[in-house]
């Protein structure tokens, strides 16, 4: 799967190639800071498989310093869009939001949903998809 995506002022451009490691959707708590309340949609690529078409250097990064084990995220210093997470438990891989693909409808439905027990009431499930209320086993 080849794709490309950015962020909301089109400052960063980058691509994907290869198949997802992983496709979810998170409800943990941290997500929904990040997300502005709503669950995590992403996919999961090896690092090594997305090329910078331009911005790289707009790249910011931030980890809670009080956490261990802190996910590192980041994001366009210009805009705030929100682009991936790189995670302790998954190294080497970035956790891409699906919004900054230009179609994010090619990742067509999640493979699990995690971290339910930190769901909103307003939060909807997929049907016929597993779910957990933490992280799967």
């Amino acid at each position: 799967m080849k794709v490309t995506g950015g962020c909301y002022c089109k400052a960063i451009r980058f691509e994907f190639d290869g198949e997802p490691i992983m496709k979810a959707q998170c409800h943990c708590r941290e997500c929904q800071y990040y997300s502005g309340g709503q669950p995590n949609f992403f996919f999961a690529m090896p690092g090594s498989n997305v090329k910078f078409q331009s911005g790289e250097d707009q790249l910011a990064s931030y980890a809670r310093s009080d956490l261990a084990s802190a996910v590192t995220r980041q994001f366009c210093k210009t805009c705030g869009t929100p682009l991936w997470s790189l995670a302790p438990a998954l190294p080497g891989a970035l956790i891409a939001k699906a919004g900054v693909l230009d179609d994010p409808s090619v990742l067509g439905k999640p493979q699990l949903v995690m971290q339910t027990a930190d769901a909103q009431p307003f939060h909807t499930m997929p049907e016929g998809v597993p779910a957990f209320p933490r992280f799967p086993g």
